[in-house]
């Protein structure tokens, strides 16, 4: 395994993912941010948390599987939201848990979350992008 996750103590733990990935591989695979994009590139849930953030974590395990890795090789995620708030953060966790539940993992790597005022397209509200480790 080259990514342990950590929930370490003193620090506060949250339910949502870890707070350290202690890696110890020797590839590190650095992904662009993913958007709701289909193969076509046309946009997946315009406007929609919940159908982008799923479809940015199906292309991001997508990503990897391109390079022989799988989701649980991320050891860090960082989370653009256009005018982040609470409800918006709470349709960001049900479409990050479906895609999980679509690709039989769990996404618990260490995250950020930052609300931004927009994306590069009219439409798109969420862009994850993720650094995984290999052996």
């Amino acid at each position: 395994m080259t990514v342990k996750l950590v929930h370490p103590e003193g620090v506060h733990r949250v339910d949502v993912h870890h707070q350290v990935a202690d890696t110890q591989g020797s590839r590190t695979i650095y992904l662009a941010g993913q958007v709701s994009w289909d193969t076509e590139g046309n946009l997946v849930g315009k406007d929609d948390v919940a159908a982008q953030a799923e479809k940015a974590y199906l292309n991001i395990a997508a990503a990897l599987d391109a390079v022989g890795a799988t989701v649980a090789d991320l050891a860090k995620v960082t989370v653009y939201i256009v005018d982040l708030d609470a409800a918006k953060a709470e349709q960001f966790v049900i479409g990050r848990e479906r895609a999980a539940a679509t690709l039989g993992v769990e996404f618990q790597q260490p995250s950020t979350w930052i609300g931004v005022t927009a994306l590069a397209a009219p439409g798109y509200v969420v862009e994850v992008d993720a650094i995984a480790v290999l052996p």
